[in-house]
């Protein structure tokens, strides 16, 4: 098995002044319903947030069958890249599965296989440093991927040590490989994906699961 990561640690500016991770999305937290639909293919779950989130997430997460532990940002304004740092920094297996609080739609079919493609169980020799799927038009699905803990952790580490702030930056330091839409499609949808920025799309999100 392995970890769960959920970030939560971002501002949510275009959420409002409301923290989207704990906001009511057709009756459950957003971040408690992330943390049900990887709940299959995780045996713990790590959230990493910020010091005043701790208290909400933990009523948000309440009876939830897994342990949880919260992994609290140092500089909570570091971006996605030092939140998934500080995440798998307390991660106690050696693969994660991370994933962004505003993601309510990730399907585990993809989780798993993510998690496979980097410990090398599916379509491939050997184990890798990360799975990170890649959208047909390039985009890298990086808050959506699977990675060994300590690996991504240090490139994680290293990157900001040089200031560099963009998340595939610690890549270039690992043994990766990107999971292509055609074979995310074969195991589920690209709903897998779908973020939930606004008040807007929160709406939308609950006319969906109503």
């Amino acid at each position: 098995m392995a970890t769960g990561v959920i970030i939560a640690g971002g501002r949510s500016t275009r959420f409002g002044e409301a923290d989207k991770a704990v906001a009511d999305l057709a009756g459950t937290p957003m971040i408690r319903r992330v943390a049900d639909r990887i709940a299959g293919v995780v045996d713990a779950l790590v959230i990493n947030c910020r010091s005043e989130q701790v208290d909400p997430i933990r009523a948000a997460m309440d009876g939830y069958p897994l342990a949880v532990r919260t992994a609290e940002d140092e500089d909570p304004d570091e971006g996605p890249m030092a939140g998934i740092r500080t995440g798998l920094r307390a991660v106690e297996c050696e693969y994660a599965f991370v994933v962004a609080c505003d993601m309510p739609f990730v399907e585990l079919p993809v989780a798993e296989y993510l998690l496979d493609r980097a410990a090398g169980r599916a379509d491939g020799p050997r184990p890798r440093d990360a799975a990170v799927p890649q959208l047909d038009e390039g985009w890298y699905q990086t808050t959506h991927a699977a990675y060994r803990a300590e690996a991504m952790a240090d490139a994680c580490d290293a990157a900001l040590a040089r200031d560099e702030h963009k998340i595939l930056a610690p890549l270039e330091d690992l043994d990766w490989v990107a999971v292509s839409e055609a074979e995310i499609s074969e195991r589920g949808s690209l709903e897998t994906f779908e973020n939930v920025n606004t008040r807007e799309e929160l709406a939308a999100a609950e006319e969906r699961l109503a």
